[in-house]
C-alpha cells in the first residue's frame, strides 16, 4: 500500500536551509554586504563574457554581430571588475535596491493574504499581516536612511531568511502544497 506523506518535504527542507543560512549570516553580519557585492561583480563579469562570446559567435556565423551585445558585454565586464575590486562602491547601490525589494516583497505578500487566510487560517494570516506591515515600515525607513541599510545589511538579510524559513516550514508541515 502506497501512503502519501502529509509533509511537504521540499518546503520543509528549503525552510531549514534558509534558517541555517540566516543564523550563519546573523553571527557574521559585517562582511555579508561585501560578499554580496563581490558575488554580483563576478556574476556581471560572467554575464559580460557571455555577451561578448554571443557577439563573436554571431559575427562568425552570420558575418555581423549584434553591437548591443558587444557593448553591454564590455560594460558588464568593466562594472563587474569595479564591483569585485572596490565592493564599497557597490554598497551604495545595494543600499538603494534592498529597500525597494523589501517593499515590493511585502506588498506582494499582503496582496494574497486573503488566499492564505482561507488556506491556512487566521493565525497565519495575522502573523503574516503583522510581519509584512513591519517589513513595509522597515523598507520605507531604509529608503530615507541608506546608511542604516549599509550597517545593518547582514542582520536584515539574516532575519529575513529566518522568517522566510519559518514560513516555509509552516507550509511544509501543513501538508498542503502552497505552490500549486
Amino acid at each position: 500500500m502506497n501512503r502519501r506523506s502529509d509533509i511537504g518535504w521540499p518546503e520543509l527542507i528549503v525552510g531549514i536551509i534558509l534558517i541555517i543560512i540566516g543564523v550563519v549570516i546573523m553571527r557574521q553580519p559585517v562582511g555579508v554586504l561585501t560578499w554580496i557585492v563581490i558575488l554580483c561583480g563576478v556574476l556581471a563579469i560572467l554575464s559580460g563574457i557571455g555577451d561578448i562570446v554571443l557577439y563573436v559567435k554571431m559575427e562568425h556565423f552570420t558575418g555581423f554581430g549584434p553591437i548591443v551585445s558587444l557593448v553591454t558585454g564590455i560594460l558588464s565586464v568593466m562594472a563587474g571588475f569595479m564591483l569585485a575590486a572596490h565592493p564599497e562602491a557597490g554598497n551604495w547601490g545595494l543600499a538603494m535596491i534592498l529597500p525597494i525589494w523589501i517593499i515590493a516583497h511585502c506588498i506582494s505578500r499582503l496582496s494574497h493574504l486573503q488566499y492564505m487566510k482561507m488556506h491556512y487560517g487566521m493565525t497565519y494570516y495575522t502573523i503574516s499581516l503583522i510581519l509584512n506591515i513591519l517589513g513595509l515600515l522597515v523598507g520605507i525607513l531604509l529608503i530615507f536612511r541608506p546608511m542604516i541599510t549599509i550597517f545593518s545589511m547582514g542582520v536584515l538579510v539574516g532575519v529575513f531568511l529566518i522568517i522566510e524559513g519559518v514560513e516555509f516550514i509552516f507550509v511544509g508541515l501543513d501538508g498542503r502544497q502552497y505552490y500549486r
